[in-house]
């Protein structure tokens, strides 16, 4: 079942995951020594990013998961938006703080 990526990521614990997952490969049993949770939950966050696309898994004596840093994309694509309209915002708030500060002179 394909997950969507926003919800993928909406968790903390799962955002911490694919944090440790950008830095290395990792079986189940790696990424439970970073948690207090039980191997059924994190097998559970595991299965909703691999569903997401976030997370590939490589099959081999043990499954080794590992970060898909393309399918960030569509996050990255989405917050631009906002990044954008702050800045022009942002932006706005600067010139005013600087006729304001001229002025008082």
């Amino acid at each position: 079942m394909r997950q969507d990526i926003f919800q993928a990521i909406a968790d903390p614990s799962r955002r911490m995951i694919l944090s440790l997952m950008a830095l290395l490969f990792m079986t189940l049993n790696t990424i439970t020594v970073y948690f207090n949770s039980s191997r059924k939950v994190l097998s559970k966050y595991l299965q909703i990013l691999a569903g997401s696309k976030l997370l590939e898994q490589k099959q081999g004596r043990e499954i080794y998961y590992y970060f898909n840093p393309q399918k960030m994309k569509e996050v990255y694509k989405w917050l631009e938006q906002f990044r954008r309209l702050w800045e022009k915002r942002l932006d706005r708030l600067d010139n005013v703080l600087t006729q304001i500060k001229s002025t008082a002179k």
